[in-house]
């Protein structure tokens, strides 16, 4: 369980208020000088949010996680509505280890925000507002996925939250990055393949695979053999399920690169072949783990 193997960290015995330790950087050079003095404290406003807001409902008893929001603000309409892309990062600890494994890094390029210079950010759930609602949802989200890397669908409450945000924003005047749409990344599609049932197998291989993780640390062979059960695991839904979602490829984009470096060693090259028809994405990449094998 969760709280079992976070015992290990020696600081566990501290409580947190908040759960998140966020980093956030903007860059505005897309945009004219007047508009980026209007945006001056935007940086700082953000991080303080993330920072000081509690998204859980209780004290966090864990470490807490570390992630980071690069925010792009590509133009601006007027002197207080903005668009912007955001990449959000995260990472969780890995047991035993001064290692950290990426969670998270995720590309959306269809932020639209309403911000006016020196006005506070406010915590309300319930309500849709386009900055705060977009910074809950990306909390939830990190949430979500070290919630499951620690107790097998762990995560669900938070992405339940999330996907409650996703239907605010849909019925909101910023309604643009909430709806479905036929881009290879939505919010709506992440949160949507995360709580459909169909993808359960992969969640519950994902708290497989963190445990591999943490064990490779100590015992590679051992710790091999529990990552390769989610490709295995994969590879089986594959042939009931499609796996084109949005879920499948926001993994991906963050652990391909940690997949192969922990079976790089794996005597079976075939995985390989198998992460080469799950993940088409980062064909290349397995292909030179193979060829380097």
């Amino acid at each position: 369980m969760k709280i079992i193997l976070l015992l290990l960290f020696a600081f566990t015995s501290l409580l947190y208020s908040q759960e998140l330790n966020c980093t956030v950087s903007v860059n505005m050079e897309s945009l004219p000088v007047e508009s980026r003095d209007l945006l001056s404290d935007f940086s700082n406003s953000i991080e303080t949010y993330m920072n000081q807001t509690r998204f859980t409902d209780q004290n966090w008893q864990y470490p807490k996680i570390t992630c980071a929001l690069s925010i792009f603000v590509t133009s601006a309409a007027d002197e207080s509505h903005y668009q912007a892309q955001i990449v959000v990062t995260s990472q969780r600890e890995i047991l035993k280890s001064e290692r950290r494994s990426l969670m998270l890094s995720i590309n959306d390029n269809t932020w639209s925000f309403e911000y006016v210079k020196g006005q506070p950010l406010y915590s309300r759930q319930s309500v849709f507002e386009s900055v705060t609602s977009l910074l809950n949802y990306y909390a939830f989200v990190i949430l979500g996925f070290d919630g499951d890397s620690w107790d097998e669908l762990g995560g669900t409450s938070y992405f339940s939250k999330a996907y409650d945000i996703v239907n605010l924003g849909a019925n909101s005047n910023f309604k643009t990055g909430w709806e479905r749409n036929s881009s290879s990344y939505s919010r709506r599609a992440l949160v949507e393949d995360l709580l459909n049932e169909k993808y359960r197998p992969f969640r519950e291989a994902i708290y497989v695979y963190y445990y591999g993780i943490d064990l490779y640390e100590q015992n590679p062979a051992k710790g091999q053999k529990y990552i390769v059960q989610l490709v295995d695991a994969l590879a089986e839904l594959k042939k009931k399920v499609d796996l084109n979602g949005v879920f499948v490829k926001v993994f991906f984009d963050a652990k391909y690169g940690e997949i192969i470096d922990r079976l790089k060693t794996y005597p079976d090259k075939k995985i390989f072949e198998k992460l080469k028809k799950i993940d088409p994405a980062h064909l290349a990449k397995y292909d030179e783990a193979m060829s380097n094998g």
